[in-house]
C-alpha cells in the first residue's frame, strides 16, 4: 500500500506526504461497563476508542524525496504510523519559483505536516538537510516532537567554498542522461566526488530522475537546491541543538560527511543526546546499510516511545 496525502505548507505550497505501508491496527479490548477487559483487568478504554499508533515523520535531505525512506517506513509501520514528506521543491511537492526556500519555510512545512496529519507528538527522523529541519522544529515546537534522529548532518558552518563546490558539481552533471543505467553509473562510479564504486549511491540518484523527451533529468531544479542550501550553509547550528529537550540520537556513517569528533560534540551539546555509528556506510547511511541502520535506530525508538 502506498498512499499520498496532500499537505498545505508555509505560504500555501502544496506538499506531498506518503505512507508506504498500513499503520498497525490496535483494536480496543472487549470491555464491560466497569472498564475491565475479559480477564477482569482494568484497561482504561471503556469508551472503546482505538489507541493511536505513535507517529513518525521522515524528512529527506537536499535533492532527496520521500520514496528514499520507503524501506525504513515499511519496518516502522509494524508499530508506528510512519509518514515521509516530499519537502518543497522536491519529489512530487510543488516547486514554485517564487516560493520561499528559507530555513523558516522548511521548518514551517514540517510543522504543518505534523499538525495536519495528526502525528504529533511524533518522532522526527531526518537525513542531512532534513535532520537540520527536524532539530530546528524540535527546538521551536517541543510539544510536537517526542524524539529525534539526526542522520549524518553537521552542526558546523560549511562556508562559501562549500557552496561554490556544489555550484560547480551541478554544472558537471552530464544531463540529460540517456538511460537510468547511465544515471546509476555516473553517480555510482564516474562522478568525481565518488572515491570508490558505490552502487547504492547510483540507486539513490536514479530515484530522483524523471524521463523527459530528451532523456533523464532530475525532478528538482538545481537552482532551487542551491537556494535552499545557501540559507543554512554559512551558519552554525549549535544553539538550536542546545534547545532540543527530547531524546535525540545522532547517527553517522563511518565514511560519511559528519566526522566522529563533531558528532560526539553534538551528542554532548544535546541535553538528552545519544550516539550511534554505522560501519561500511557513507553519507547515505539508510541506503548503504539498511539493516545496520535499522539496528541503530530501532532500540532508540523503543526507548523514546516507551
Amino acid at each position: 500500500m502506498v498512499r499520498r496525502i496532500d499537505v498545505s505548507g508555509a505560504g500555501g505550497v502544496r506538499l506531498a506526504a506518503w505512507e508506504f505501508a498500513d499503520s498497525p491496527k490496535t483494536d480496543p479490548p472487549r470491555t464491560d461497563p466497569t472498564g475491565a477487559d475479559a480477564s477482569g483487568a482494568a484497561t482504561g478504554t471503556a469508551s472503546g476508542e482505538i489507541e493511536r499508533a505513535p507517529g513518525v515523520l521522515l524528512l529527506h535531505g537536499l535533492m532527496g524525496r520521500a520514496s528514499h525512506w520507503a524501506p525504513t517506513a515499511r519496518w516502522l509501520a509494524e508499530r508506528h504510523r510512519a509518514v515521509a514528506l516530499d519537502q518543497r521543491g522536491h519529489g512530487q511537492s510543488d516547486k514554485p519559483p517564487e516560493a520561499s526556500y528559507t530555513r523558516e519555510a522548511y521548518v514551517e512545512d514540517a510543522e504543518a505536516a505534523l499538525e495536519q496529519l495528526g502525528l504529533g507528538p511524533a518522532v522526527l527522523i531526518g537525513h542531512a538537510m532534513g535532520a537540520l529541519t527536524a532539530w530546528q522544529l524540535a527546538a521551536k515546537r517541543p510539544d510536537l516532537v517526542r524524539g529525534l534522529v539526526i542522520c549524518d548532518m553537521r552542526a558546523s558552518a560549511l562556508g562559501a567554498a562549500s557552496q561554490r563546490e556544489w555550484e560547480n558539481w551541478f554544472k558537471a552533471w552530464p544531463v540529460p542522461f540517456a538511460t537510468l543505467a547511465d544515471v546509476r553509473k555516473w553517480f555510482g562510479e564516474d562522478d568525481p566526488w565518488v572515491e570508490r564504486p558505490n552502487p547504492s549511491r547510483g540507486e539513490f540518484y536514479a530515484e530522483v530522475m524523471a524521463e523527459s523527451p530528451d532523456g533523464w533529468r532530475p525532478v528538482f531544479e538545481p537552482e532551487q537546491m542551491l537556494k535552499s542550501r545557501e540559507t543554512w550553509v554559512y551558519d552554525a547550528h549549535w544553539e538550536e541543538l542546545t534547545q532540543v529537550r527530547c531524546p535525540a540520537l545522532v547517527v553517522r556513517g563511518l565514511d560519511g560527511e559528519l566526522g566522529r569528533a563533531e558528532s560526539q560534540e553534538m551528542v554532548r551539546v544535546l541535553p538528552n543526546g545519544q550516539y550511534a555509528e554505522v560501519a561500511d556506510a557513507g553519507h547515505l547511511v539508510h541506503y548503504d546499510q539498511p539493516e545496520a541502520w535499522r539496528a541503530a535506530v530501532e532500540p532508540f525508538l523503543d526507548e523514546a516511545l516507551r
